[in-house]
């Protein structure tokens, strides 16, 4: 059956009203009923689609992170893709903070883990690579959630095109390691 389109307005609607809502408040001030009052939903409606802030913000900043992904494997240039995708992700930097650890922790660290794992271990597959390609997979998503954490909390310096370049060479070291 395909999804339901008025759930899927609703869960758009919640998810800008959060970023809206975190515009000038980190994410730990921000309450459902500003939420739910900015995106004209009922508490109620709010609790059918998400158990709590986290869990929206968790789909909220993955959704955006997916579709840089996507975005990135569609590219003729990942650096700049990637550079770009520092930078807005920069620009909401207190929820995403507040999401992935320094180390790539976290609630969004850990599902953007095992989303990135999951789709370079298809992609090797589909290539016919199989040898390591666990480990490769898992490396790869680990180095990226990593520097991501990293950047968001200052520990990785550089500008978003440096950090970018150095990230798409790390992750096709890994992917040649096999």
């Amino acid at each position: 059956m395909p999804p339901d389109p008025r759930a899927a307005r609703t869960r758009a609607r919640l998810r800008a009203a959060l970023f809206d809502a975190c515009a000038d408040r980190p994410l730990g001030e921000v309450s459902v009923a500003r939420v739910t009052r900015l995106a004209r939903v009922s508490r109620g409606t709010f609790y059918l689609h998400y158990e709590d802030l986290s869990a929206l913000a968790v789909d909220a900043c993955a959704e955006l992170l997916r579709e840089a992904v996507d975005a990135l494997h569609a590219s003729a240039d990942p650096p700049a893709v990637l550079a770009g995708l520092l930078g807005s992700v920069s620009e909401r930097g207190e929820v995403y903070r507040s999401l992935i650890g320094p180390g790539g922790g976290g609630p969004l660290g850990e599902a953007l883990h095992g989303e990135l794992r999951d789709r370079a271990l298809a992609e090797r597959r589909q290539r016919g690579e199989v040898p390591g390609d666990e480990a490769i997979a898992s490396a790869v998503a680990a180095t990226f959630t990593g520097v991501l954490g990293g950047r968001l909390h200052g520990l990785v310096p550089g500008t978003d095109a440096e950090v970018a370049t150095r990230i798409w060479t790390m992750v096709t070291a890994l992917h040649r390691s096999a």
